[in-house]
């Protein structure tokens, strides 16, 4: 009798737990449809984005951000979690007169920490050009779960040495 009475109790909890887990995954697919809230700049502080360029076209490896070091050429952008790709890339091309070329190639990618190993990891997030428009442009750090502590790297390749735009890019 005991036995199946903890047997009725396990099939009714299993019954639970499956209930439970249909409801956080309409839960999560809520979330995914859910539109970027607006971010109000008036009254919202900015965050320091760290900022990593390269003008090889590659990406710094993860070893230059090992141990507390961070590569040396560092911007400091005050923006906030909205901001576009578009908006950060002029915002370097501010710094350096050299990536204005129409055709330089502006290649974005979020290293963050790893948290189940120690060190860095790498995502590309996007791309941009100068001179020309992009399905990226209007990409988000925010859509891109950009977090607070993460850094930006930026690999710039010069217009002579670009990748051939794909069908993504077109002229203004």
């Amino acid at each position: 009798m005991l036995a199946a009475g903890v047997g009725g109790q396990t099939e009714r909890l299993a019954g639970r737990r499956r209930k439970m887990a249909v409801e956080s995954r309409v839960t999560q697919e809520e979330i995914k449809k859910e539109p970027e809230k607006p971010i109000d700049r008036e009254k919202t502080c900015p965050l320091l984005l760290r900022v990593f360029t390269t003008n090889n076209g590659r990406h710094h490896r993860m070893d230059e951000f090992s141990r507390g070091n961070v590569p040396s050429s560092e911007l400091q952008i005050y923006t906030w979690m909205d901001a576009t790709l578009k908006e950060l890339t002029s915002l370097v091309k501010e710094v350096y007169p050299e990536a204005r070329k129409k055709g330089t190639h502006f290649n974005f990618a979020i290293v963050f920490t790893d948290p189940k190993r120690p060190g860095y990891r790498v995502k590309e997030i996007g791309s941009t050009m100068s001179g020309r428009k992009g399905t990226d442009d209007s990409m988000t750090l925010q859509s891109q779960k950009f977090q607070i502590g993460d850094y930006l790297d930026i690999a710039i390749t010069p217009p002579n040495r670009a990748p051939p735009p794909s069908g993504r890019m077109r002229p203004y």
